[in-house]
């Protein structure tokens, strides 16, 4: 049933980033939105990031309650604050993320979009197989 899980994800983030640009005329990043907030440019509009942000946290929440299940999220908070850092990072250096580049990006067959998608997720695949197999830490 684990195939279903990432559908319903994929058709709630697809369906996030359609509604995303028609109410607002501008891609959904969720690295964008988190870093407006944190640089100071975004706060003209804050009250709609929050919102984004607190959706985007909190309805997997709910649904986690209210469906169950388990998530197969490391207990090392050391790796999980890795994690985050290296991701932050490299959004940073992409100018953007998943879901500007990965899925609006290349819903829109952006060339942009579609290498930086290949190269994180490459990059990613390949950071879980040194963690994974060489240093056994997640």
């Amino acid at each position: 049933m684990d195939w279903f899980w990432g559908l319903a994800g994929g058709l709630m983030i697809g369906s996030a980033g359609a509604v995303f640009l028609l109410y607002n005329g501008r891609v959904m990043g969720a690295s964008g939105i988190i870093g407006g907030l944190v640089d100071g440019s975004g706060w003209g509009n804050w009250a709609e990031r929050l919102t984004f942000l607190a959706g985007l946290i909190g309805v997997p929440y709910l649904l986690s309650l209210l469906i169950g299940g388990e998530t197969h999220l490391t207990s090392n908070w050391f790796v999980i604050v890795l994690a985050g850092l290296l991701v932050g990072i490299g959004t940073r250096l992409a100018n953007g993320c998943t879901s500007g580049h990965g899925v609006c990006g290349i819903s829109r067959l952006s060339w942009r979009g579609i290498v930086a998608t290949l190269v994180y997720v490459g990059a990613g695949a390949l950071t879980m197989a040194l963690l994974r197999q060489l240093f056994g830490v997640i």
